[in-house]
């Protein structure tokens, strides 16, 4: 049986490393040494199990969006940072073409793996009589949408890969080496054909998934997926715009261009129509907490017309909770089930780096039992709006002038509140919960979105789970600060927030570690399923493509049943930012703002840069947009954290943070592909500004 199936495997030129027979068939620990493929694929159990294998590599370390450190990247852009080890080899470009930890290869690895895994489902379940007509339509389904999924992970690291067709995506390796090798297809190729996965995989998909099903694709799931991986191809980076040392390095052995060297605006319009399938289709709504407006954590202001705060949602914020109708997206109090929001989660399958191991580095380590150390810039900091939609005091000052920093749409140069709340003030401040004296007020007055992420110093941590009066100590509702001479701040020996501002995305009320024991468990963290897909991002989507045509384009829907008429025109533009907007309970935009397609974008931007934060976008935006090389390398700046709490002024200055480093350079547009994967397959070509195998 071993060898049937791996006759059909892919290439191991293409990701999958030679080993002992056991080693390299990751199915096989389910099946009979005497089974054959026609065995699994004619018994309905068996099938699904292979199936199921294939979303067993969506849990790969190396192939998670939202998580911990250590084996990918994507936490480690200009927004955030962990302390306590790693950042500094990310930032400083300190690693091989093996990566760190051999994430360079693993992920090229396990991204093939998965897809040879459901490539053999879709060669071989037309026979399986067991299963129904409609079931096995749904796993063809399910199986063309992981297909995509892996090969939108490549792109999304490598760039353009090589899309193996022959066999509907099966090589046999049993050929040599050279005759299995494979070339490097145009990234405008690989989106083709991922499109062409997501739209097969749409129609056989259902429209809704039941609890035990939450973890598996919708259509929705599928129409989504496709609007980002158009989104992307229209993306500077990809079309047209690449700086010319990633365009003439990034070329096939034949010296062909794998990225487009021509601008071509018809491809915005295919991300708007995109994503304007996905809300046609009616099945998703941004998830909101309806209240009285005297039970709101965040009172939002009256916004300059009175339009968004005196009418309900979805047309206004007067009933709304902004704050947890953003935050239970996130830290587990709404579920799955229930998130009108969520398009596509991977549920469980996160890998012992996932969620609830992110959230650990997030606790205080005093009174939580966390790593306290995965925080924010400064620069994330001022991201966020005051509660009235005007930038706070100071935002980006450090940078004013300097190269991307010259609008000043980018920057306030007023001065920064100096000031700490004290007691007799705590009923003009409930925005900050509990505890509301001894916080800076630059602090206060913010968006909801800045309390339900941003772990500020003085702010309050819930930790509802505690087993307070016992022999344990522990305490719910408390204070945190970071400042030296604090439990929680600057620690020689032990880890600390280098910046003085911590992280409470994804953190639930309940949620705590063994405060006793330093034992770092997950054991009263609330159980989360993160989103990898949700509405507010197709809203973004359909934005920023929108904004970007000076033409009106005809395109047909994904399944040609219409056409869509797609152009700048700003009621459609609002269709896309204003319920995001709302939802934060932020005014709207003003008219200069909606007229100006440059304005616009500076805006659309930052608004990705606060609502996607922390969800694996950050990393990719500032490529994609060819940000990166203006944003990536400024200094990171955060509070003073040397500085006491008889210094509170000071500590509420921001400085240079020099033990977070951070530069730009050739290499880092695109994750390097490993030697040991280079030498397998002879035609692949390395990415710009890494090197070829000796």
């Amino acid at each position: 049986m071993k060898k049937a199936i791996l006759a059909l495997s892919l290439a191991a030129g293409l990701g999958v490393t030679l080993g002992s027979c056991s080693d390299y068939l990751d199915s096989d620990y389910i099946f009979d040494e005497r089974m054959s493929l026609e065995d699994v694929f004619s018994n309905s159990d068996y099938t699904n199990r292979w199936l199921a294998h294939g979303y067993a590599f969506l849990a790969s370390n190396y192939l998670q969006d939202i998580c911990s450190k250590k084996n990918v990247p994507f936490n480690f852009a200009d927004d955030m940072y962990y302390g306590d080890g790693g950042y500094a080899d990310w930032k400083y470009g300190r690693y091989s073409e093996n990566g760190l930890n051999n994430s360079s290869q693993y992920i090229l690895q396990d991204a093939y793996k998965g897809i040879r895994q459901v490539s053999i489902l879709l060669q071989n379940i037309d026979g399986n009589e067991d299963l129904t007509a409609e079931e096995r339509a749904d796993m063809k389904g399910q199986a063309h949408f992981l297909r995509a999924f892996f090969y939108w992970e490549l792109i999304k690291v490598y760039g353009p890969m090589p899309i193996v067709t022959e066999g509907d995506g099966v090589i046999d390796y049993t050929q040599d080496y050279d005759a299995i090798a494979r070339p490097r297809d145009t990234y405008d190729e690989c989106v083709e054909y991922i499109v062409n996965e997501l739209e097969q995989a749409a129609p056989l998909l259902p429209l809704t998934r039941s609890a035990q099903e939450i973890a598996r694709p919708t259509r929705g799931a599928a129409l989504a997926l496709r609007a980002r991986v158009l989104l992307y191809a229209a993306s500077p980076l990809y079309n047209g715009g690449a700086p010319a040392e990633v365009q003439s390095a990034m070329v096939d052995r034949e010296g062909n261009q794998l990225l487009s060297s021509t601008y071509d605006e018809r491809k915005w319009a295919r991300a708007a129509a995109a994503a304007r399938d996905v809300m046609d289709m009616g099945q998703y709504q941004l998830n909101v907490s309806i209240v009285s407006p005297e039970n709101r954590e965040v009172v939002p202001p009256d916004d300059p017309d009175g339009t968004f705060a005196e009418n309900p949602w979805p047309d206004g914020w007067q009933n709304i909770d902004p704050c947890s109708s953003y935050r239970g997206i996130f830290n587990g109090s709404v579920s799955a089930m229930n998130n009108t929001e969520l398009i596509f989660t991977r549920g469980r399958n996160q890998g012992s780096e996932g969620v609830n191991i992110m959230v650990i580095h997030q606790l205080p380590r005093s009174e939580g039992g966390g790593y306290n150390c995965h925080g924010i810039t400064q620069k994330q900091c001022d991201a966020y709006y005051m509660n009235d939609g005007s930038d706070c005091p100071g935002m980006n000052s450090m940078y004013a002038g300097q190269e991307g920093y010259t609008d000043a749409m980018r920057y306030n140069t007023d001065p920064r509140p100096t000031e700490i709340t004290t007691e007799a003030e705590s009923a003009d401040y409930p925005e900050l919960g509990v505890n509301r004296a001894g916080v800076s007020k630059q602090y206060v007055q913010r968006e909801p979105r800045f309390y339900a992420s941003v772990a500020f110093n003085g702010c309050t941590w819930e930790l509802l789970n505690a087993n307070t009066g016992d022999y344990k100590g522990e305490n719910s509702n408390i204070q945190v600060y970071y400042y030296r001479d604090k439990p929680d701040g600057y620690k020689t020996s032990t880890y600390w927030l280098q910046t003085g501002i911590g992280i409470k995305k994804y953190v639930h009320p309940n949620d705590i570690s063994d405060t006793e024991n330093k034992a770092y468990d997950t054991s009263r963290c609330m159980e989360k399923m993160p989103p990898d897909i949700r509405y507010a991002e197709i809203l973004l989507i359909y934005a920023e493509a929108l904004n970007e045509l000076q033409g009106t384009y005809e395109i047909p829907s994904w399944d040609g049943s219409k056409t869509h008429t797609v152009g700048r025109d700003v009621n459609e533009l609002k269709k896309g930012i204003q319920p995001i907007r709302i939802r934060a309970g932020l005014p709207d935009y003003s008219a200069d703002i909606y007229g100006d397609p440059e304005k616009f974008r500076v805006k659309l931007k930052r608004e990705r840069q606060i609502e996607l934060f922390a969800e694996g976008h950050r990393y990719f935006d500032l490529r994609r947009w060819c940000d990166a090389p203006t944003e990536e390398p400024l200094p990171v700046y955060g509070c003073n954290v040397y500085c006491t709490s008889t210094m509170p002024a000071e500590f509420h200055t921001p400085i240079e943070i020099t033990a977070l480093p951070s530069i730009f350079t050739t290499k880092m547009w695109f994750w390097p592909i490993s030697h040991n994967e280079m030498k397998r397959n002879k035609e692949l070509t390395q990415n710009p500004g890494w090197t070829d195998p000796e």
